[in-house]
């Protein structure tokens, strides 16, 4: 299993009347932690989008579980449990960082689409081979955990 820890300051404006997150914003710092994820592992999505390959969200699902307040520093943990065919799928906590205590839970669902022709495509070569390498140690020869 791939784990990579995005880090996020509440900011003012993303609390709502009530001093807690907003939870749209959730929507938010998981993008940004999938992003850095894939830019850590060696593949910038800019690198994914110049190659012509684009990757909507097709399925979104956050279960919120404590509030997370201003000024807060979160830790949102992305899982990546197995390589990609037509579908990448993607696990995420938040996490207060102080405590480690569990705020939400998220799971994301992207597929790959070519963007000249705006048809689905199987997973790239670059991102199979970028997660191979950092799945290596759990995964069987056929990809599967």
């Amino acid at each position: 299993m791939i784990r990579h820890v995005y880090q996020h300051r509440v900011r003012y404006r993303e609390c709502d009347p009530m001093g807690m997150v907003y939870h749209a914003h959730y929507v938010d710092y998981l993008e940004a932690a999938r992003t850095e994820a894939l830019r850590d592992l060696g593949l910038p999505y800019r690198e994914l989008e110049a190659s012509g390959i684009i990757m909507p969200v097709v399925d979104l699902s956050l279960r919120f579980h404590r509030p997370a307040y201003y000024d807060e520093l979160l830790d949102v943990i992305t899982m990546i449990r197995e390589l990609p065919r037509a579908r990448l799928h993607l696990d995420y906590e938040v996490r207060r960082h102080e405590t480690q205590e569990l705020l939400a839970t998220g799971r994301v669902t992207l597929c790959f689409v070519d963007r000249a022709r705006n048809r689905p495509v199987r997973a790239p070569q670059a991102l199979l081979d970028v997660l191979q390498k950092a799945l290596e140690p759990s995964l069987s020869p056929d990809g599967q955990r």
